[in-house]
């Protein structure tokens, strides 16, 4: 027969074994998800690429353009005619912005 403390050591192990499980599976499908190249990438459909200045224009307006584009199939939320790294950097700098970047949730109460 097993101790006491043995018992209790098999139930945490198995208790950890089904965190990594969930955590194996969610890690999966987040990755699963991720978006592959732009083949469109440095073309310009008409006038200019969309560059770091576009990109932070279009991540400040992305929740307003997400709801018009669920209406609209001439609307894209993101321009995939772009330069690359930089509309993505001033994309994600300007959804950001506008969603407060993050910091205010570390700020604590005090009192």
């Amino acid at each position: 027969m097993q101790s006491p403390e043995a018992v209790s050591e098999y139930r945490y192990v198995k208790r950890g074994w089904s965190f990594v499980v969930v955590a194996g599976v969610l890690l999966l499908a987040m990755a699963s998800c991720a978006p592959g190249p732009n083949g469109q990438e440095g073309v310009a459909q008409s006038g200019e690429i969309a560059g770091f200045w576009l990109g932070i224009w279009h991540g400040v307006i992305a929740p307003v353009t997400f709801v018009i584009s669920l209406f609209r199939d001439s609307v894209n939320v993101y321009e995939i005619h772009n330069n690359g790294n930089w509309y993505n950097f001033g994309f994600v700098l300007g959804a950001g912005v506008l969603l407060g970047g993050g910091g205010a949730g570390s700020r604590g109460r005090k009192g």
